[in-house]
Parts: C-alpha cells; structure tokens; sequence
C-alpha cells in the first residue's frame, strides 16, 4: 500500500494535536513517501525559520537508512565519517537526530517517513510516534 495523501494528512493532524496536547513549540511536519517526495508538509504559526528543510532532512535520512534518526544518530556516533560521506552522497539533505520517524504498512514495509522539527528532537519523535494513524494498520515509529 503506497503512502497516499489521506494517510499523510491523517499522520500530520495527529503529530500536531500531539504536540499541542504536550506543549511542545510549534511544530513543521514533513511527510514523505517510499521515494522520498514530499506528500504532505504543515507549519504551525510560529514554527520558526528553515524547520521545513530539517523535518525534511531528517525524513530523508531515515529513508536513506532504512532506520528511524535517532537510530541513525547512534550511528553517526559510531561511524561518523560514513555518515558524513552518506550525507554527502545524498546532497546534505541528511540530520541524525531524534524526529525521523519510518512510517510502515501492515506488512512491515517501508511505507514512508515523517520528519518533524520545531521543539528539541525528543520531542518532535515524540510526537511524531504518538501521532500514528489507527487506520493505517502498520508499525510508525522510530
């Protein structure tokens, strides 16, 4: 089952009402198919400047890894030039930290990922894992 829109926009309406109902600062949502094009972005007012090109970035990376950022943060502090050279390799659009989150069908297939960027990357993953859609009947999370 592709990533389609609905389920992109179901994923960002729950990471959001995640975050508000934690307090967390406003938050811009990234949310990316298998391919890694953008399917659906949200910015809260006052999510501040660039938080796109981070959610974004942090999406990707997971894609690229086939893991969740805060796995490839461990990475990254165990292999640090590869994750340097992987970043290059695929033109910079690459942060290891917390708030790239796998999104997967039922199957456990890589579906997707959503990047999240606006509070301290625990919390953006924080969000982005508690906003999972009931209805896509897959595993979302780090």
């Amino acid at each position: 089952m592709p990533l389609d829109l609905d389920t992109a926009r179901t994923i960002i309406a729950n990471t959001r009402e995640s975050g508000r109902a934690s307090g967390f600062q406003p938050l811009t949502v990234v949310v990316l198919d298998a391919g890694a094009h953008v399917v659906a972005v949200e910015r809260e007012d006052g999510s501040s400047n660039k938080r796109f090109e981070i959610a974004f970035a942090k999406a990707n990376g997971a894609l690229a890894f086939g893991i969740g950022s805060r796995a490839l943060m461990a990475r990254a502090e165990t292999f640090p030039s590869f994750v340097a050279g992987a970043t290059s390799a695929i033109g910079g659009a690459l942060i290891p930290v917390p708030g790239g989150v796998l999104v997967r069908d039922a199957d456990a297939q890589i579906i997707g990922a959503v990047g999240i960027s606006g509070d301290n990357s625990d919390n953006d993953e924080a969000a982005g894992i508690v906003g999972n859609p009931a209805h896509l009947g897959g595993r979302y999370g780090p």
